[in-house]
């Protein structure tokens, strides 16, 4: 997602689109999965620019706020510091890399780190589990609530209901995946910030069309996969959880790709492709994962990118 590309007003887009992603996929404080990150990048690499002091000054302020007797106050804190901590040891060891591997390296530093302790610690994941998904209910009921309070008690039907509260189940299921790419988002915009800060050239998160990754992450899709048809209960949710991480990696790929193979996308484009994610959005997010992980082995962009040869 990083490349050589100078940051101006696409690059307030790509945040933008980062916030987005951040606000609408954490089942946890987006402000602290962002605040952690950007903190601790600005105290190890850049603690003497004032303007990022400030910054940084106020995310140690988000950090500190909230409430600590609620259930999961402790917990967001904690992973958005460990995924932190990971994310500003790999830019340091390796400055040279481009934000994805670094940011996903992070993310599974973090979530090596946290098996471990619920590994030593068996019954705290339970325990995790149950102040997420119970989070997610309060949330879930409080919109419903609004709901009927602005437009009446009967604007929220039975159906209606029980198709949010059946999304609310499958949320609660994958919310490990849902966490991580959440975090992914944050750890992007929070390195955009840093280097707007330090008005770092030629850095940052790059356009869309050029993100890809690893093409060896397909794995991961496959053992998710295979875990997914071949156990049950914890590991079922393990596997579960990897293909939809994986899953909506390779779609953005495939988006990715479609961009750079059209040459980006105008107005007129962008309000079609909104119209027709909210008309086909099952048909349209499979063929961009169909097309993301062909990539694993058509390397499309680079194809195209290719000279053509000459005619005999």
């Amino acid at each position: 997602m990083e490349h050589t590309a100078t940051e101006g007003s696409r690059g307030w887009l790509r945040a933008a689109g980062l916030t987005a992603v951040l606000g609408a996929l954490s089942v946890v404080n987006p402000a602290v999965l962002l605040a952690g990150p950007l903190g601790l990048l600005i105290l190890a690499l850049s603690p003497r620019r004032l303007s990022a002091l400030v910054v940084a000054v106020l995310a140690v302020v988000v950090i500190m706020g909230g409430d600590p007797s609620s259930g999961l106050w402790y917990l967001e804190r904690g992973w958005a510091l460990i995924v932190g901590g990971w994310f500003v040891a790999l830019t340091l060891r390796w400055p040279e890399k481009g934000f994805l591997p670094r940011g996903l390296g992070a993310l599974a530093g973090a979530f090596a780190a946290v098996t471990l302790l619920f590994r030593v610690r068996p019954g705290d994941w339970a325990v995790v589990d149950w102040a997420v998904v119970s989070r997610m209910e309060a949330g879930m009921a409080a919109a419903l609530g609004l709901i009927r309070t602005s437009v009446g008690p009967g604007a929220v039907s039975g159906t209606f209901e029980a198709r949010a509260l059946e999304v609310m189940a499958l949320q609660g299921l994958i919310f490990p995946a849902l966490l991580g790419l959440a975090t992914l988002s944050g750890l992007g915009l929070a390195w955009w910030l840093y280097v707007r800060l330090n008005r770092i050239p030629h850095h940052g998160v790059g356009p869309l069309k050029e993100f890809r990754f690893n093409d060896q992450l397909v794995w991961v899709l496959i053992l998710g996969l295979v875990v997914v048809l071949a156990s049950s209960g914890l590991w079922e949710r393990f596997g579960t959880n990897a293909v939809v991480f994986m899953g909506a990696l390779y779609t953005l790929r495939g988006v990715a790709v479609v961009l750079f193979l059209a040459g980006g996308i105008s107005l007129l484009g962008g309000i079609l492709l909104a119209l027709g994610l909210l008309l086909l959005t099952p048909v349209l997010i499979a063929g961009a994962f169909v097309i993301g992980l062909g990539d694993t082995w058509l390397d499309l962009r680079n194809r195209r990118r290719e000279p053509s040869l000459p005619q005999a």
